[in-house]
């Protein structure tokens, strides 16, 4: 790739960043009831308008430096959770007893050097060997189309979304949240 490509590529998604940006302002809700994705694009911000495509969530909230945000992975198909995830750009990390079965970390969260901040055990820290800690753990949350949220069934890896339908990696410290909001 040309140092001018690569520029040009920068300036583009620079642009996009700005418009996106322009686009959360109020009444943002209501246009993603109305609008679809453009079709150039695979990954947008936000809920995804109805039967438009997957939403995924990542909360983090609950840590230190943990935020919450939400992408509409646009398709018309059948899709892997890790497509998605990949994406987005997430850095998934499991177990090393259950792999990406088990989600450990997302995007660096929890540290794995300092503790997670739960007042049931203060020095706790996510050592990603096994089963995380009952009071502090990742879970991979599903909601069907017209119906409610539950656990996922299958792990990253092999759990598929259809258009309409919603995941979230879903981070929960003492016992809160207890599941997804929305």
């Amino acid at each position: 790739m040309t140092s001018t490509t690569r520029l040009l590529t920068l300036f583009a998604a620079g642009a996009l960043a700005l418009g996106l940006s322009a686009c959360a302002s109020t009444g943002a809700a209501e246009r993603a009831e109305t609008e679809s994705p453009d079709p150039g694009q695979t990954l947008v911000d936000g809920t995804c308008p109805t039967g438009k495509g997957v939403t995924l969530t990542v909360d983090a909230s609950p840590l230190k430096g943990g935020s919450s945000q939400t992408w509409c992975y646009a398709t018309t198909e059948k899709v892997t959770v890790a497509d998605i995830v990949a994406a987005v750009g997430l850095s998934i990390e499991g177990t090393k007893q259950y792999g990406d079965q088990v989600i450990c970390r997302v995007n660096g969260l929890p540290s794995a050097s300092e503790p997670v901040g739960s007042a049931q055990d203060p020095a706790y820290v996510e050592k990603c060997e096994g089963m995380p800690a009952a009071f502090a753990y990742w879970a991979l949350w599903a909601k069907p189309v017209g119906g409610a949220w539950d656990y996922a069934q299958e792990g990253v890896s092999t759990l598929t979304a259809q258009p309409g339908e919603s995941v979230e990696l879903l981070f929960t410290l003492d016992g809160a949240p207890a599941a997804p909001s929305a």
